[in-house]
């Protein structure tokens, strides 16, 4: 006869840790072991305990059992049991304690001795590979928590932004508030100070309504950055997809960390901000075969790492592993993991770090229809928040940007490039006589990169815009440095990026030459002004709109100190640019006009021929093909009319046209006229410090200063 309990065999338990009826259910997928340990830690130091409980049942190569008197606070480890055979992939070692990868909170952290790798290693950490280590890890790694999710959410409710409204914010937890002055001292840099009441005015009054936290998931430092007494700032080396970073906390308790980083959530949606987490599903922390045994290797290295035929790593992060998103528990684990952090910590998004390498196929080539892509598309939770993509990895053919499916958002790489050139690499070129590219890409990537989207029902709104991120120089060093200054990340500056599309404005880093501060400023400001009024989802990154520097370092990852940090000392011309921002982020926001949802055609929209979009070039007359093909041309007219409202009603004044001269000399063009506009009222002009708006004008003529950009509000002529 099947009893009850027999049929619970039929399916294994949640993976990870559930409490349950004075217990709790543990379960952990090793599909190649032969027998897993949960190993239950109690006391300290001298008085450390660990008790082994084996897991008997087995179920389609998850270990699990139901393990009586198990409650929340309990610290725990596992111990996998199996072949050790490295030339085929397995590297099973009992002698190595091991975190559960579904663990909700993490104890203590990695002590990089030789005991934490699996395979035999001298005091420098490199050994043999193939010959396993007896010694235990057990007192030299972080154990799993278990957690309740017991946290008062009170009347939280997410903001739930629409694309056409979002302006990102890329922010570091640790960097923006590190010094901020109006953070309590032990708040600065944590969960807790990012959600300060000072914090979250800066944002507010920036105008932002998403902030993108660089990782926030549990990870740990690479030996080699330890061993040059640097770290890994940036966090993209995971050590636990359910655990918060508990560095980032103000706390030290694992249930407190999980409880500050949840009232952080929710002081954020108070203030109307969304919460978009970068994630890091490609790799883990473990890195190459030579590196540590520290989870996923040891619980079973050939199901969730992607290998060749002799059990080495097939690398397509640069991070010496690849997680393997063939395996049906790799993708479980990402999807499970996911839905946690929306469902528990009510985060409203994420960002996809290498995102290609997340749907490689049995090929390894890159698949649009790859079962995790399908997975996000259609899952009941996650096709509901907002999903980028960073849409390349280091492998074969691995630059997929604008080929990623709905509803999935992409970094545009393609527009950084192309806004850098013109207003930064070209401009160099001009003023050494040289001939740049043109303005027809940088037209295309004004207005929602057509050729990248168009395809699979997808739109401008799948573009987000940017043109400086974490990785890479910062807005103000695109202006300042043509070479990266890597020194002190300790590689000799090999690393980092070489092709930056950059220009120093004549001298190489800091100088006090007042027309060299001039002219960086105001290619800042362009830089700035078409971020945030093309067509798109505009990103900036903490501190851009304020000038943020790092001294020419293209590849801060390893810096934690005043490098990366987000300065809030500021210089007056740095209060003019914050002021900028802000009134540009203020423009997009009240012109529905610079917001599209859908591309422009280029069909009349009146009885009088005039078009959603229409470019003109500096005479005033309609761009033809030859000024479009000419490398030479350096100004360009976008008139975008919006005197049709969304419910069909004439608004006259909702026009905007924008005036792009990266011409190094001055000069005046001439305004479109009837029947496409009778007068101009200026909104923003790059060439002045500080922001000011003009007033209504039927003017036919307008003087542009020197590499600038102007915005004007239309209004079209009586009929």
């Amino acid at each position: 006869m099947i009893t009850a309990a027999d049929r619970t065999l039929d399916q294994p338990p949640p993976l990870g840790v559930t409490l349950r009826d004075g217990g709790a259910d543990v379960a952990v997928y090793a599909g190649h072991a032969d027998a897993v340990e949960l190993c239950l830690v109690d006391g300290e130091g001298p008085d450390r305990a660990e008790r082994r409980i084996t897991l008997t049942q087995r179920t389609h190569g998850v270990h699990h059992g139901h393990v009586p008197g198990m409650g929340a606070g309990q610290r725990y480890g596992l111990r996998v049991h199996g072949a050790w055979d490295p030339g085929t992939g397995l590297r099973h070692n009992a002698a190595k304690l091991l975190v559960d990868p579904y663990a909700r909170g993490l104890a203590g952290e990695v002590t990089w001795r030789p005991e934490v790798f699996g395979h035999v290693v001298g005091a420098n950490l490199h050994g043999d590979d193939e010959l396993r280590d007896d010694r235990d890890s057990a007192p030299y790694v972080p154990l799993a928590v278990v957690l309740a999710d017991d946290f008062d959410w009170g009347h939280d409710t997410a903001p739930r932004r629409s694309w056409a409204e979002t302006v990102v914010y890329e922010a570091h937890v640790r960097g923006l508030t590190r010094t901020l002055p109006g953070v309590p001292e032990h708040l600065r840099g944590t969960f807790a100070g990012l959600a300060h009441p000072a914090t979250v005015a800066h944002l507010v009054d920036l105008g932002v309504t998403a902030v993108e936290l660089l990782p926030v998931h549990a990870f740990t430092h690479e030996p080699a950055l330890v061993r040059r007494g640097l770290v890994n700032y940036w966090g993209y080396n995971t050590l636990g997809f359910f655990a918060p970073h508990a560095a980032y906390a103000s706390v030290h308790d694992p249930a407190g960390v999980l409880a500050e980083v949840k009232t952080m959530v929710r002081d954020l949606h108070a203030a109307g901000l969304e919460v978009i987490l970068d994630v890091v599903y490609n790799h883990t922390c473990e890195q190459g075969r030579d590196g540590a045994t520290l989870s996923w290797r040891g619980l079973d290295n050939r199901a969730y790492y992607r290998l060749d035929g002799q059990g080495r790593d097939v690398d397509v992060t640069g991070c010496g592993n690849t997680l393997d998103f063939r395996h049906p528990r790799v993708v479980q684990q990402a999807l499970d993991s996911l839905r946690y952090w929306v469902e528990q910590v009510h985060v409203d998004g994420f960002r996809f770090d290498l995102a290609t390498a997340l749907a490689r196929g049995r090929d390894d080539g890159y698949d649009p229809d790859h079962p995790f892509l399908v997975a996000l598309r259609c899952d009941p939770v996650l096709s509901r928040v907002k999903l980028v993509v960073e849409p390349w990895d280091v492998g074969a053919h691995g630059w997929r940007t604008g080929q990623f499916p709905p509803p999935l958002a992409e970094w545009n790489d393609r527009f950084r490039d192309a806004v850098r050139t013109f207003w930064l690499a070209d401009a160099a070129r001009e003023r050494r006589g040289e001939t740049g590219h043109g303005v027809r890409e940088l037209a295309t990537r004004l207005t929602g990169s057509q050729d990248l989207f168009g395809r699979r029902d997808r739109g401008p709104l799948a573009s987000v815009n940017f043109v400086a991120a974490h990785d890479g120089f910062t807005l103000a060093d695109a202006t300042a440095y043509e070479h990266k200054h890597n020194l002190g990340n300790g590689e000799g500056n090999r690393d980092g990026h070489g092709d930056n599309r950059t220009a120093n404005h004549g001298v190489e880093g800091s100088t006090d030459d007042a027309a060299v501060l001039a002219a960086r400023r105001r290619s800042i400001r362009n830089l700035l002004g078409t971020v945030l009024l093309a067509t798109g989802v505009p990103m900036i990154t903490a501190g851009d709109e304020m000038g943020r520097t790092q001294r020419g370092n293209n590849n801060a990852y390893c810096r934690d100190d005043e490098v990366s940090w987000v300065d809030w000392d500021l210089a007056d011309w740095q209060r003019d640019l914050l002021a900028t921002t802000s009134h540009l982020v203020r423009l997009r926001r009240e012109h529905p006009v610079l917001c599209q949802t859908g591309f422009f055609s280029g069909r009349p929209r009146h009885a009088d021929g005039t078009t959603d979009l229409a470019w003109f070039a500096a005479d005033g007359t309609l761009m033809d093909e030859g000024r479009w093909s000419d490398p030479s041309t350096r100004t360009l007219l976008a008139l975008v009319d919006g005197a049709v409202g969304a419910d069909g009603a004439l608004e006259p004044d909702a026009g905007v046209l924008v005036v792009v001269h990266g011409a190094a000399t001055p000069g005046r063009v001439v305004l479109p006229a009837a029947p496409w506009a009778g007068a101009y009222r200026l909104l923003w002009d790059s060439a002045d410090e500080r922001p000011r708006v003009g007033e209504w004008e039927s003017c036919t003529t307008l003087a542009v200063s020197a590499g600038s950009m102007q915005v004007l509000q239309v209004r079209r002529p009586s009929p």
